[in-house]
């Protein structure tokens, strides 16, 4: 029991002692981490007071040549100092005050100050380092300005060996061009005394000032050759050479009224006359935009002049063809509509197909009245061939839907007269071959002719009665006069099939009787003929014929197989 209680006992303590450990660890786990923290902040304060603002000032103070250097220099020993003396001063309090915080262990607060000491560092950075910028851009005003100006100088002297090159190409403007030459001269002098003066304030305005200008001339001695070029010479030959080709066409009777070409060239040479003012004083602003516009307005031109010839040409040829078209379809309209009451006489036409013609009239009408418009446009000249050659295209596809749709219309009546001819022709042919029928129950005379043959021949008769009435009625129904046709036709081909096959069946039936006939001894054979004579006379020649071939059979197998083989075809 004792030894129990000393163990528990023993633990205990070993738990107790490594709790504290523990906890000592932990604690100055947090006050490195709170210390490191400080030191990093100290290296940061420190890297600011390290700022080269001195070394920077004290470049400066050698080169105070005027006031406002002398002022800014001031101002900023006094924001340095601020920096200095001030605002770094507080730095170095509240890093004091971290460190009291750690040795007391009030991790709360120090977690507060740190963020506060961090923001006030990047202020404090922030300061320093735009007064450094602000420093040095005196300081390196001289090296930097100077640079500027020796690539300005260099496009300055190419401009000006440009313009010596080629003088003449600028006509009344060299005397403008050269004095802004001597201007831009000038403020390169100006250059170099604010330069001496160390008044970099106004070296700023001076190099914006040359680089403007410089832009301005590069400008001005690149395109205005081109511009005094087109001005002068290349538009006004242009407008000249609209002029006389406009005035010859229209002597020539087209029409061009509608491209206001003596308004436009008034235009020009006021747009012109605006552009070469401009140009005296240097100003090119677009001026080139303004007289290329005005050089593809008048190239264009010449594109137009051209469409109206080749439009002439089409609209003669075009208008000839159409008045041909015209004419013919006119007369053909005119037939088929004079004589539309006598083909409504003949034929059942229905209420489209006669629509159809009205309409196709109708329109021919207004066609024909479009047409004398046109014309009359063109004597009177006051369209353009353009104009018109649309306007006949237009003419010329509506007379082919016209003639589309009249071709359908007569195509629907020449079939209902091709159907009516092919009527006629087949009657002929059926009445031929109810004749040819006829003949043939005549030529072979047989002993009997069946009653349904005579139905047969009844039925034919009949319908050839039937197509007869409907080609001598008026008007003809085509519809019904096919039906009739067709019914005829089938009815005397039944006919002449049956025809033929009875005599055809009917004359091999005697000639076999006939030859059977020699071997009446054979008991067998004179029956089987006997049965076959009485089928022939009573007219079942089909009857008979099988009971002949069935007779030859008892005679000879030979025969009787090629007998079977005629009689099956």
């Amino acid at each position: 029991m004792q030894g129990q209680v000393l163990i528990i006992g023993s633990a205990i303590v070993i738990a107790l002692f490594i709790v504290i450990v523990i906890l000592h660890i932990i604690r100055k786990i947090e006050v490195r981490y709170y210390q490191n923290k400080i030191k990093d902040l100290e290296i940061q304060r420190n890297m600011v007071a390290s700022t080269p603002v001195l070394v920077e000032l004290s470049k400066v103070e050698p080169i105070i040549k005027n006031d406002k250097l002398e002022e800014k220099y001031n101002k900023w020993q006094d924001r340095f100092n601020d920096i200095k003396e001030k605002r770094l001063a507080l730095i170095d309090d509240m890093l004091i005050d971290l460190d009291i915080y750690v040795e007391k262990k009030d991790y709360k607060s120090c977690d507060y100050h740190i963020a506060s000491t961090e923001i006030e560092i990047y202020k404090v950075r922030e300061a320093a380092l735009h007064l450094l910028e602000e420093i040095k851009d005196i300081t390196l005003s001289e090296e930097k300005y100077r640079a500027i100006i020796i690539k300005l100088k260099v496009k300055y002297r190419n401009l000006m060996k440009e313009f010596q090159d080629h003088r003449e190409l600028y006509d009344f403007m060299q005397e403008a061009i050269e004095m802004q030459l001597e201007n831009i001269e000038k403020r390169f002098l100006d250059f170099e005394k604010v330069m001496e003066d160390n008044d970099y304030t106004e070296v700023v305005h001076i190099c914006k000032a040359l680089d403007i200008m410089i832009d301005h001339m590069e400008v001005v001695i690149n395109e205005l050759p081109d511009i005094l070029l087109m001005a002068n010479k290349v538009i006004p030959n242009r407008m000249k050479e609209v002029e006389s080709n406009y005035k010859e066409m229209e002597a020539d009777g087209f029409v061009l009224d509608y491209l206001n070409i003596p308004y436009n060239i008034e235009e020009s040479k006021k747009n012109i006359d605006r552009i070469l003012t401009d140009v005296k004083v240097l100003n090119l602003e677009g001026s080139m935009f303004d007289l290329k516009t005005m050089l593809e307005y008048y190239d264009s031109l010449f594109i137009d002049f051209e469409k109206e010839r080749l439009s002439r040409k089409v609209y003669e040829e075009e208008i000839t063809a159409f008045y041909k078209r015209l004419n013919k379809t006119n007369t053909l309209v005119k037939q088929v509509y004079d004589q539309l009451e006598d083909i409504k006489n003949l034929y059942d036409l229905n209420d489209e197909d006669v629509n159809v013609i009205h309409e196709v009239n109708k329109t021919l009408v207004v066609i024909n009245d479009d047409y004398k418009k046109l014309v009359s446009q063109c004597d009177s000249k006051s369209s353009p061939y353009s104009m018109l050659n649309d306007e006949t295209e237009s003419l010329s596809n509506r007379l082919t839907n016209l003639e589309e749709d009249f071709d359908q219309a007569l195509k629907s009546l020449g079939n209902m007269y091709e159907d009516e001819m092919r009527a006629h022709e087949q009657l002929k042919e059926i009445e031929n071959l109810l004749e040819t029928s006829k003949k043939v129950i005549r030529e072979y005379k047989i002993p009997i002719i069946t009653d349904s043959y005579f139905v047969e021949l009844k039925e034919a008769k009949e319908a050839i009665e039937e197509v007869v009435k409907e080609l001598s009625k008026k008007p003809i129904v085509i519809k019904t006069l096919n039906t009739r046709v067709d019914t005829a036709r089938d009815l005397v081909l039944k006919l002449y099939h049956t025809t033929t096959e009875m005599v055809r069946t009917a004359e091999l039936a005697e000639r076999l009787i006939v030859y059977v006939n020699r071997y009446r001894e054979n008991v067998e054979v004179n029956k089987a003929l006997e049965e076959a004579e009485k089928s022939f006379y009573k007219g079942n020649y089909k009857e008979s014929l099988d009971l002949s071939i069935k007779a030859t059979s008892i005679i000879n197998e030979e025969i009787y197989r090629k007998l079977m083989v005629v009689y099956e075809k």
